[in-house]
């Protein structure tokens, strides 16, 4: 069995930084334990007062303050808050109306845009041409769905709801008295055509 000794440089580096981190994690629990071994000498020792300063200073001139953290109360910087005097522009803060302002008239008569069109005026659409199909009869027998009988000069379809008429007009309704077609080329709104006789 080889323990790995064969190599004497890695052993010696491996002696060298072993021995390195002892020293390393002495030096950092030295002074714990001589803190917690002596406790007469932290209880004697009084912690150290950092005092802060304030205020600004550099180009504005005003003189930095220095403030430790006594709790004494100090009479002579109350007496120099009380003095302070309020240098305000003569306007009431405290009343909620303002004063009432007079505008001055107009020197000019004000330019009114009367005269002047729309910048956008809506294209009004014509309506759609009228569907050319006449309703004359209807084809259906009872217990089918409706269907009816339109006419293009000599042309003449039978078609039902939902069925496209000419390959352009699609039945949307059918009542007794008249048709409800939608020209789906023109994608126009629908249109009533009544019942025609004769």
């Amino acid at each position: 069995m080889k323990l790995g000794l064969e190599n004497k440089k890695q052993t010696k580096w491996a002696i060298v930084l072993g021995v390195l981190a002892l020293v390393v994690v002495a030096y950092e629990l030295l002074p714990m334990l001589t803190e917690s071994s002596s406790p007469d000498s932290s209880a004697q020792a009084a912690p150290a007062i950092t005092p802060r300063v304030t205020g600004r200073g550099g180009k504005t001139g005003k003189k930095l303050r220095v403030e430790s953290l006594d709790p004494t109360l100090r009479l002579d910087l109350l007496a120099t808050a009380e003095q302070t005097q309020y240098e305000g522009n003569g306007r009431n803060i405290f009343v909620s109306q303002a004063e009432q302002v007079v505008i001055p008239p107009p020197i000019a008569p004000g330019h009114t845009d009367q005269n002047k069109e729309p910048e956008y005026v809506l294209p009004v659409v014509p309506p759609p041409p009228p569907i050319p199909l006449k309703f004359f009869g209807f084809a259906s027998k009872p217990g089918e769905p409706k269907k009816i009988f339109l006419s293009q000069g000599e042309d003449v379809w039978v078609a039902g709801e939902g069925e496209i008429v000419n390959r352009r007009y699609k039945v949307i309704r059918i009542s007794p008295t008249s048709v409800e077609m939608q020209d789906v080329v023109n994608s126009g709104p629908p249109q009533n055509i009544p019942l025609t006789q004769g």
